[in-house]
């Protein structure tokens, strides 16, 4: 919310939204792939280094698909709030002038007590996020299926 104002003084609008929308996005996709990285299994690390695996095989072979699930989940977390972002963004651009968007649409609806069309610019916004939020679901799933536990279910 601080820094959006910011962004739209030294880039254009379109631009502003997007990096706002990333900088939102980005800090929890860093965290989980930290943690996903550092939560391998350090007797498979030194496995891998007692049969002489350079780090690069380390790091591709063994530490990505570890940290694999953590990185799909910092995903679909990021895939709301880089809406939330752009929404704040939209938001604060409306209110240095240039008006496009829902959010600006929102903001608009508010200042004219136009309920319905605020309203359905919610609803919309909405359907955004939880399209967002299953499309990254199916692609989590869709990586993990065969071989991650928390994608093969129960099959006993």
């Amino acid at each position: 919310m601080a820094i959006a104002p910011l962004l739209l003084i030294y880039l254009p609008q379109q631009a502003a939204v997007l990096a706002c929308a990333w900088i939102v996005a980005f800090f929890p996709v860093l965290a989980n792939t930290t943690l996903g990285l550092n939560s391998v299994d350090r007797n498979l690390v030194d496995l891998f280094r007692l049969y002489g695996a350079s780090r690069r095989q380390v790091l591709f072979v063994l530490k990505l698909p570890s940290a694999l699930p953590f990185i799909l989940a910092g995903l679909r977390i990021a895939g709301g709030l880089s809406l939330i972002g752009a929404v704040v963004a939209e938001i604060a651009a409306g209110s240095a002038g240039a008006g496009s968007g829902l959010a600006y649409r929102i903001a608009e609806s508010g200042y004219r007590l136009n309920i319905p069309r605020m309203f359905a610019a919610l609803i919309l916004l909405s359907i955004a996020g939880i399209v967002i939020f299953f499309a990254l679901s199916l692609l989590s799933h869709l990586a993990l299926r065969r071989w991650h536990e928390s994608a093969l279910g129960n099959e006993n």
